[in-house]
């Protein structure tokens, strides 16, 4: 499987590239990656580094004289918060679709041949988890043409690079997110058939083989214990973690990841594989994967095996399981069905704690579970992977721990960090709410369901936004942390938050 590892931007690692990046031109460093260059990057850095050495030089000028800003169409909204928040929510659909444009190579946005959703705000591409989600209201909206062209253009993707990209930007070529995709062919299937299994089957293999690769060189090769994504596990067992082909600063966050680099010491090459496997997480970032539970500069994603990527990779594996029983393929189909129960197995005996009654993510380099509580334990509840007896200890320890005034918190612990306490994140709000309804517990998940839209609904009216994250433990407080600004818009949001007022 070829993967292209590039992780450069339409801005290669130059002298401009690295100047702009360390100055305070911009309010962060994506800013620059996503302007499009007016003619060859070669043919700017030749002009860059001739004029850097005048006296009356202004690099602010250089740039914008060179290059062309990224217009962020999703802020000139005007919202009417005297119309229902559910009208609200199906007029922001145009807003954030995006038309297909393949004979665009200018610039760091890489094209797709189908009309896609963005979230909004300063994030003008298309997301991979984010999409799952935002799908989950265009379906309210019976928007179903919209879901199959996103589902087209991560097939093109994975056929184009060997996954589905962090974003459609070159510089996230690299890693993936978690990995939904079979969720979404699913839910066309829901709507289409089961001739949507067959079509997309190709594209789930090679998703699947993504994963997995290095899988059969780990197994033969005792004294390995894990390659790019896949780990070995004490009893043999294949899991796996979240990973980077890369391990220098993320152009996107280029200036943030030396300066935390510096300030971690030891070896910056395995600090930032570190932060780009947890940007590939889609938690970025959380005291998830700090060794210390509160500080960044502890971050160490790639000695962990995820409980939520395990939960997805076992879903895909059931998936193909059922796509190649429809064409009666029984060695693939065993092949799968075999697969997928040694994971189940594995993501019990490594990541449910009988003494805590509830599900860690694990360390494979000490051997034990993390220290960290977060709602990724609710992905077994979800994929219906738990026991009933372990679905109520997890169920009560929601409600004890988790459950606030606004919703539920991502992580016990308040780092200052996105992925934590206090907020609250919508996709989140849904696994747990789907996976408390699987085993029964409906009253709880209707309080989930009933502070989240009451949270959703409180700041519409406030501010005319829907926004990427909210403060659950104090309502009346804009959420914060991370390394940007709260963001309005936005897909996921308003995807989460229409089924459930349609539920």
């Amino acid at each position: 499987m070829s993967v292209n590892n590039t992780s450069k931007s339409n801005h290669p690692f130059d002298e401009l590239f690295v100047d702009v990046q360390m100055s305070d031109i911009f309010p962060d460093s994506k800013t620059f990656n996503d302007y499009i260059p007016k003619e060859s990057s070669e043919k700017i850095l030749e002009k860059y580094l001739e004029e850097k050495t005048k006296s009356n030089f202004d690099l602010k000028q250089f740039i914008h004289t060179n290059y062309i800003a990224n217009t962020v169409s999703a802020n000139d909204y005007k919202s009417d918060t005297s119309i229902p928040i559910a009208e609200h929510l199906s007029a922001l659909w145009p807003i954030l679709t995006r038309e297909p444009n393949l004979q665009v190579e200018d610039g760091s946005l890489i094209p797709l041949p189908s009309r896609y959703v963005v979230p909004g705000g300063r994030f003008q591409e298309i997301y991979y988890w984010d999409s799952y989600f935002t799908m989950l209201g265009l379906q309210e909206n019976r928007q179903i043409d919209l879901i199959e062209g996103i589902i087209d253009n991560f097939n093109y993707l994975i056929n184009k690079f060997g996954y589905i990209p962090n974003g459609n930007r070159t510089y996230f070529l690299g890693r993936s997110q978690p990995p939904f995709f079979s969720l979404m062919v699913e839910l066309l299937r829901q709507e289409k058939g089961d001739e949507v299994l067959l079509k997309y089957l190709p594209a789930l293999e090679k998703e699947y083989d993504f994963w997995m690769a290095g899988k059969n060189k780990l197994v033969k090769d005792k004294a390995s214990v894990a390659t790019a994504r896949v780990v070995k596990m004490p009893n043999g067992t294949i899991m796996n973690r979240y990973w980077d082909e890369n391990d220098s600063p993320r152009p996107e966050a280029y200036k943030e990841d030396i300066e935390l680099a510096e300030k971690a010491g030891g070896n910056p090459s395995e600090i930032y594989r570190h932060i780009r496997a947890a940007a590939e997480s889609g938690w970025d970032f959380s005291s998830r994967w700090f060794k210390d539970g509160k500080n960044m500069t502890t971050i160490h994603t790639t000695d962990i095996v995820p409980i939520d990527l395990n939960c997805l990779l076992l879903n895909l594996e059931k998936t193909l399981f059922r796509a190649f029983l429809l064409l009666e393929d029984k060695f693939s189909a065993n092949k799968l069905y075999n697969a997928s129960k040694l994971r189940e197995k594995a993501i019990k005996k490594y990541c449910y704690s009988v003494e805590e009654g509830f599900y860690f993510d694990y360390d494979f380099v000490t051997q034990k579970h993390t220290a960290s509580y977060s709602l990724a334990s609710s992905f077994p509840l979800f994929f219906e992977i738990a026991n009933k007896f372990q679905a109520t200890n997890v169920a009560k320890k929601i409600k004890d721990s988790f459950l606030k005034d606004g919703g539920l918190i991502t992580t016990t612990i308040n780092s200052g960090q996105q992925w934590d306490a206090p907020n609250g994140w919508a996709p989140l709000q849904y696994i747990t709410y789907e996976g408390l309804r699987a085993y029964g517990f409906d009253i709880l998940a209707d309080k989930v369901k009933t502070r989240w839209i009451q949270t959703n609904e409180n700041v519409y009216l406030k501010t005319g936004k829907m926004t990427e994250k909210y403060n659950v433990q104090t309502p009346n407080i804009e959420a914060g942390g991370g390394e940007y600004p709260n963001q309005d818009g936005f897909g996921w949001t308003n995807g989460v938050l229409l089924t459930f007022l349609n539920s």
